[in-house]
């Protein structure tokens, strides 16, 4: 069995192992990491080796932790993210390269319809009908998106949104409220069969989806890092936010949208940001929370656009893809039935 984890921000991660009598044996491990005392290296295989197969990653750390000597320094990866390549291997999780990629970048539609496709799309990779697929989003007109589980009422001030002519919408995944200001953001949604991320836990998953835009964002200058649960910053402030939604079929829905540009009274006029929510993040602004690409870049926005999906291809072997009627037709009907519903947009009030 063989199993593989990048660690996000740092090395890959490499193990090969067998399984007898319900137990890990056989077990090696590789990768670009650095390791010293050199002799640490036999050290993890042996404390690897003989572990139950179901042993999960804290476990299976743990145990790599014990095993290490004194004083040794891992750069580049942790016991944890050791434990994470060995659960992979025993899922047989697939590595991004053995997936056939597709990326899609077509006309702009309204937000109603971007969400609509979002849930289209996952659901066909899920079950097989189409491939995994980077899309990135255009939209003809400015929206504040929340999320699944947020309170209308609590988060968007209807008078500053209609004042400023920002529809407001919800989508599947869970989060918080997304300031969408036409041609001021930059949204991606990756479609991945649920496989890819076998072996993973939910947190891990986020900075795994989303490692190779930290890759982008650095190649254009910027110092781009993870801050968990699920946002994307760097020293200047936060760029942007993920979310994720994994579906019954297999499908799992991970989407990002990275500030461009930003109008930080537009934004407290439109939504609601309570005080507690901004001194969990060391401020009192909600203007001073977010540092937009444009001023980090000085690019202008197609420009980023071109570097993610330059990144994604160079990475992951991704081709064009597109859009096809069927599919079209489909989140239409989906818009009419949920999305553009009162229903859906208030079901928590």
């Amino acid at each position: 069995m063989h199993g593989e984890y990048k660690v996000p921000g740092g090395k890959l991660v490499v193990v090969d192992l067998e399984e007898r009598d319900g137990r890990i044996a056989d077990f090696r491990l590789a990768g670009d990491f650095f390791l010293e005392p050199d002799e640490a290296l036999a050290d993890i295989d042996a404390a690897v080796n003989g572990l139950p197969v179901t042993a999960d990653v804290p476990a299976i750390a743990a145990a790599v932790r014990a095993a290490l000597p004194d004083g040794a320094q891992l750069l580049g990866f942790t016991p944890e993210s050791v434990g994470t390549a060995v659960r992979r291997a025993l899922v047989t999780a697939p590595a991004w390269r053995d997936l056939d990629w597709e990326i899609v970048h077509e006309p702009a539609v309204s937000a109603r319809m971007n969400l609509a496709l979002d849930e289209v799309l996952t659901a066909r990779v899920g079950d097989g009908r189409r491939r995994p697929t980077l899309r990135i989003w255009e939209w003809n007109e400015s929206a504040v998106v929340i999320g699944s589980f947020q309170s209308y009422r609590n988060e968007v001030d209807p008078e500053g949104a209609a004042r400023h002519g920002y529809d407001v919408v919800r989508r599947i995944s869970g989060g918080g409220a997304m300031l969408m200001g036409a041609d001021a953001i930059v949204t991606y949604s990756l479609y991945v069969p649920a496989s890819l991320v076998a072996g993973l836990t939910f947190a891990d998953s986020y900075a795994f989806l989303d490692d190779w835009v930290l890759q982008a964002l650095r190649s254009l200058g910027i110092e781009a890092t993870y801050q968990p649960l699920n946002d994307i910053a760097s020293p200047e402030g936060k760029i942007g936010g993920a979310a994720q939604k994994r579906l019954a079929g297999g499908g799992v829905l991970h989407h990002a949208t990275l500030s461009y540009d930003m109008d930080g009274q537009v934004m407290t006029e439109v939504l609601r940001i309570g005080r507690e929510k901004l001194s969990d993040k060391g401020t009192v602004s909600a203007a001073k929370r977010v540092d937009p690409l444009r001023r980090q870049t000085g690019l202008p926005r197609e420009a980023i656009l071109e570097r993610l999906k330059d990144t994604f291809t160079r990475l992951y072997g991704a081709v064009p893809g597109h859009i096809t009627e069927e599919e079209y037709a489909e989140a239409e009907a989906l818009v009419v039935s949920k999305f553009a519903t009162d229903e859906w947009l208030h079901r928590i009030p």
